[in-house]
């Protein structure tokens, strides 16, 4: 390949030696594997493809829209397949630079693309975050706890687990809290 270059700094795409993937690469990968247990992160789904155009805010709205990066997908893949590979993923990157920065060069813009990638994973939108709400520490502060759930937890908030509950089972035969309880044999002998 004849090499066209801006600067030195965009050597790294290609320039990557076999051992080491690109920036660009591992950013396919990650998204390629993203949600799927089995794939290999070589090929990536039109879902995928998507989500990363979402991620890397290849889809401004604008320039870009979804419908956009699907027909580029679908324009890029084989036909009888549903994913693409990393090469045609580079291809359809490109096509989708010159809508995306329109004033600048096809390489430029292809290097603006790659910028917007590189070194990003799937975001995790969507995802449940733990929420420090008000009510939630309240309800969980073992401090406040009254009755037999006071019982269950140590001075530091730890949950006693088993040892909490264990002395619920009382098979003596006595009502729990009766007092005079273990004392009905000394009544008996006495009276004899």
């Amino acid at each position: 390949k004849p090499a066209k270059r801006l600067s030195s700094e965009s050597n790294s795409h290609e320039g990557a030696t076999a051992g080491e993937i690109s920036a660009l690469e591992e950013a396919f990968r990650k998204f390629a594997v993203h949600g799927d247990t089995r794939a290999t992160g070589k090929e990536m789904h039109g879902k995928n493809w998507s989500k990363l155009c979402k991620d890397c805010h290849i889809i401004d709205g604008k320039n870009v829209t979804t419908t956009d990066v699907d027909i580029v997908f679908s324009k890029i893949k084989g036909k009888s397949v549903r994913t693409i590979t990393f090469e045609q993923f580079k291809e359809a990157l490109q096509e989708l630079s010159k809508k995306r920065f329109k004033g600048k060069s096809d390489e430029e813009a292809l290097q603006e693309m790659y910028k917007l990638i590189e070194g990003k994973g799937p975001g995790l939108t969507g995802v449940t975050k733990t929420v420090a709400s008000p009510t939630v520490s309240r309800l969980t502060d073992t401090s406040k706890f009254t009755g037999s759930h006071k019982e269950r937890f140590d001075a530091s908030g730890k949950g006693k687990g088993k040892a909490g509950r264990e002395d619920l089972v009382d098979n003596s035969g006595y009502v729990s809290g009766y007092k005079h309880a273990g004392t009905y044999d000394h009544k008996v002998q006495g009276n004899k």
